[in-house]
């Protein structure tokens, strides 16, 4: 046990792997709720722990189990997002397979990816479902608070408890984030982004957001929670609405780059085409489109500049859950240049020159994220999955 104090935030707390558990009266459902996997992201720690604590001095009523987990341990004691490696870039099916087959010569970052790897896979096997992963986070820009999600029917559905704005498809541009790796075997998995990394209510947005999670999940009755219209209320008073936004660029910024985001930008802000974001090695960088400006990077760690987003309407949503539940996904393996790949049943081979006259946006109607460029070939992962074993 150790130590871990933010100065921001003048608190200290008590830093272990598991932060603390509840066991309820039957085993159904499990919240799974990681909290600081970015070390300097410390706001979902203290929030989670005031749970834990009112819970428990409150004498609520619990079914099922709560998780509490703590993330990067180490960047967390040194309040930095990381040491060597991001430890939400690292849950890909190559690193899994790397650190299960490996004994030594992992970094810090990676050490602690192995411990909570082992951890999960101990709830998972162990406890019943249906399992609910929370990751709690905060950003280095002005943000009001919002959800990150891959598209999967259950996770559209989850996440429309909360009237907060929620984005899809982060995942088809980010390699190796932990809610990724987690959906990949049926589950649940929501990211909650709930202020700015040193900012008080951040705090409190990320504990408002459990306890409505606990709720949504069935875990505790709402009329159990003495402060539940406080919570709810908490999330209201930054938004109103369930709207969905898609993600449409990503600004990547390459290693030998000097890149500084232009002072001002709030995350949700409108940005208008040709407009200057930011600036690469003194030159000027541009907006390519107009949109909203999306998780603008105002801190020293991290390769993600900005993105941009723009709003989904509700007709699209509508359309893309009933061809999902109908199953119409397999007309796309009828069309030449697609192919099922014969080893991952999930995913469709897709031949550039078909993509050219078949649009992302189609794939995503289906219920696929785009992956990678394998063998000249593009890559479509099926998001909506039945539950399977965690590897």
């Amino acid at each position: 046990m150790s130590n871990d104090i933010n100065e921001s935030f003048n608190q200290k707390i008590d830093i272990e792997r598991v932060l603390g558990t509840i066991k309820g009266e039957n085993n159904a459902p499990t919240v799974i709720v990681i909290a600081g996997i970015h070390g300097n992201e410390t706001a979902g720690v203290y929030a989670s722990k005031k749970v834990l604590q009112k819970i428990n001095t409150q004498q609520i009523n619990f079914r099922g189990n709560l998780y509490v987990i703590s993330g990067n341990i180490n960047a967390l004691q040194k309040n930095i997002r990381f040491e060597k490696a991001d430890l939400n870039r690292l849950w890909t099916p190559e690193n899994i397979a790397y650190i299960n087959s490996s004994q030594n010569g992992f970094n810090a970052d990676v050490k602690e990816q192995l411990e909570i790897y082992k951890l999960l896979k101990e709830i998972l096997l162990h406890e019943k479902g249906p399992f609910y992963f929370i990751d709690l986070h905060t950003t280095s820009a002005d943000t009001k608070p919002f959800i990150t999600i891959s598209d999967s029917l259950n996770n559209r559905k989850f996440s429309s408890n909360f009237s907060i704005p929620i984005v899809l498809g982060i995942e088809e541009y980010l390699d190796g984030p932990l809610l990724t790796y987690i959906n990949e075997f049926g589950h649940v998995a929501l990211g909650f982004e709930g202020g700015q990394h040193e900012d008080e209510e951040s705090i409190d947005n990320c504990e408002a957001f459990v306890w409505l999670a606990l709720v949504a999940s069935g875990c505790i009755h709402k009329n159990q929670v003495k402060e539940f219209n406080y919570y709810e209320n908490t999330l209201l008073a930054h938004s109103d609405k369930l709207d969905f936004y898609e993600i449409d660029y990503r600004y990547l910024i390459n290693d030998t780059e000097d890149f500084m985001m232009i002072n001002g930008f709030n995350n949700f802000g409108q940005i208008s085409k040709n407009q200057v974001l930011a600036l690469s090695n003194t030159i000027e960088v541009k907006a390519n489109m107009d949109g909203m400006i999306f998780m603008p990077l105002y801190q020293d760690q991290g390769d993600d500049g900005f993105f941009i987003i723009t709003k989904i309407s509700r007709i699209w949503l509508n359309i893309s859950a009933v061809v999902r539940k109908m199953k119409l996904y397999h007309l796309l393996r009828m069309l030449p240049g697609i192919k099922m790949d014969p080893v991952h049943r999930h995913t469709l081979i897709v031949n550039p020159r078909t993509a050219k006259f078949l649009a992302t946006q189609i794939f995503h109607l289906f219920g696929y994220r785009k992956q990678v460029i394998k063998d000249n070939k593009l890559h479509f992962i099926k998001r909506d999955r039945r539950i399977s074993e965690f590897k």
